[in-house]
């Protein structure tokens, strides 16, 4: 073997190595939780109707997902954090402080460029979801919509500390008629019982309480400061977890294919908005 050949057999060696290098701890990882037998999927705890201690979409979602890479589900519900950088932390690729976490997977995770630039360290992907802010209306209370002079003088309602609240607070001609509530499921129970004539909240918690029901009407509320394209929502995994990404993001795509995702929403009463 001449000089030339050993030379180019040694860097041939040195690159599959490296490439056996870069490959072996994704994959090392994914076999390591196929021995474990567990999808270990982080939830949050109390966020209505995606997961509760009821259960809920994303509850249902992790169930799916385990099914389809042949495990069981190992359910890790958790407290927000004071952001989603502080959530990515603790349920992914860190763990929490009080000694849980991280999990495998973390659902509900917003898919978009500024969160992932500050989250180095997770992979996130696999959108499933597209929510947006809407205004609930009685019909019989206002049975004709032309914007925010509709909302005039009418009983409104929307969760504390939400961008639902701050534009209806933020309307000089509606603020007064503003009723301020902990959850916003609680003002669209209140607009089902006829104490409210509107409510300004997510699709999802709209759709999860009234359920189609052919007496209220679900519109794009008349606010400017409102996301008009909404925001998607998806998964993260540890940045080198690469093959249990692509798993997931293949049963994700099975789900779509099938209907069954479309099934596990409706089972809530949310219509599924595939990003």
């Amino acid at each position: 073997m001449n000089h030339f050949s050993l030379r180019g057999l040694v860097a041939s060696l040195a690159l599959a190595c490296t490439t056996l290098l870069a490959t072996a701890p994704a994959h090392a990882d994914f076999e390591k939780i196929q021995k474990s037998g567990r999808l270990v999927v982080a939830v949050y705890d109390d966020y209505a109707p995606f997961s509760t201690k009821d259960g809920g979409i994303d509850v249902d979602l992790a169930e799916a997902l385990a099914r389809k890479l042949n495990l069981k589900l190992s359910l890790l519900p958790f407290p927000a954090g004071e952001n989603v950088n502080d959530d990515l932390r603790n349920m992914v690729w860190k763990g929490h402080y009080l000694g849980f976490g991280p999990a495998d997977v973390m659902l509900h995770v917003p898919v978009e460029r500024s969160v992932m630039a500050q989250n180095d360290k997770v992979e996130i992907f696999a959108p499933y979801y597209r929510e947006s802010i809407k205004l609930a209306r009685n019909l019989k209370a206002i049975p004709d919509f032309r914007g925010s002079e509709s909302l005039e003088g009418k009983r409104l309602g929307a969760e504390k500390v939400s961008i639902s609240a701050m534009v209806l607070l933020g309307d000089a001609n509606l603020r007064n008629n503003v009723k301020i509530f902990p959850l916003p499921m609680q003002a669209v129970e209140k607009l089902k019982a006829g104490e409210l004539d509107a409510v300004v909240a997510a699709r999802s918690e709209i759709e999860s309480v009234l359920r189609d029901d052919p007496a209220f009407e679900l519109t794009d509320a008349p606010f400017d400061r409102l996301p008009r394209q909404g925001w998607v929502t998806g998964m993260a995994v540890k940045k080198e977890n690469t093959e249990l990404a692509k798993q997931l993001q293949a049963a994700v795509n099975d789900l779509f294919a099938s209907g069954e995702m479309a099934a596990l929403f409706a089972k809530h009463g949310v219509k599924s908005i595939k990003p």
